[in-house]
């Protein structure tokens, strides 16, 4: 089965053309580090991919190519994406959010009864604020870690709010949902601070936000 994935998942990413290979990596960042993504290779990429997704990474991968556009691919090579993303699931915030983090937001239970819609709340300035405040001084490693953002521009936000550790905080929280745009949910910021080195207040906030 490992080896099925993972050969599956090369094969996938050696159809992609180069600039189409780059924009994986783009819609990757935020999830993976992006000192890791850069540079990688396309087996590299791949490795990746199964060791941040052990078993899932065939889902992010078709969550990834839908967003590209590529529903050739997963057609050909029968990505598990169809059933969990039907067309006509018109409350769908963006098709691929959900996807790209390995939890389904559509399609029917056995029987045809749909699921419930995930929530696909976007984050506020408010709730950015909030967030900010409850961040530690280690900011720069969730920037960096689990944000994905550059350090070159975590070092500019700190030199024009100088001596202001909350608003570094939420300026890099704000950096992090103007890349994310659409897909800057409360979920998704969830996830990318789910392994960081965080007071788990700030999880419990998160999950309260996602109730609202």
């Amino acid at each position: 089965m490992a080896k099925d994935e993972r050969t599956t998942l090369l094969e996938v990413h050696l159809a992609l053309s180069e600039e189409q290979f780059h924009s994986v990596k783009f819609l990757l960042e935020g999830k993976i580090p992006a000192g890791l993504l850069l540079p990688a290779s396309r087996p590299e990429l791949c490795r990746l991919l199964l060791q941040r997704f052990p078993g899932n990474s065939l889902h992010v991968t078709a969550g990834i190519l839908r967003q590209l556009g590529r529903l050739d691919l997963i057609q050909r090579f029968q990505l598990p994406l169809e059933e969990q993303i039907p067309e006509e699931a018109p409350w769908e915030p963006n098709g691929d959010t959900s996807n790209v983090n390995g939890v389904p937001t559509s399609g029917c239970r056995p029987g045809g009864i749909p699921p419930p819609p995930v929530n696909p709340r976007r984050l506020t300035e408010k709730d950015l604020m909030q967030i900010a405040q409850r961040l530690g001084k280690e900011w720069q490693e969730v920037g960096i870690l689990h944000l994905g953002l550059e350090r070159s521009r975590l070092e500019q936000i700190q030199e024009e709010n100088p001596g202001n550790p909350v608003l570094w905080n939420f300026e890099m929280l704000r950096e992090w949902r103007r890349r994310e745009r659409q897909e800057a949910t409360v979920s998704q910021l969830r996830s990318c601070l789910e392994h960081a080195r965080l007071d788990p207040g700030i999880l419990d906030f998160l999950q309260s936000l996602q109730g609202e």
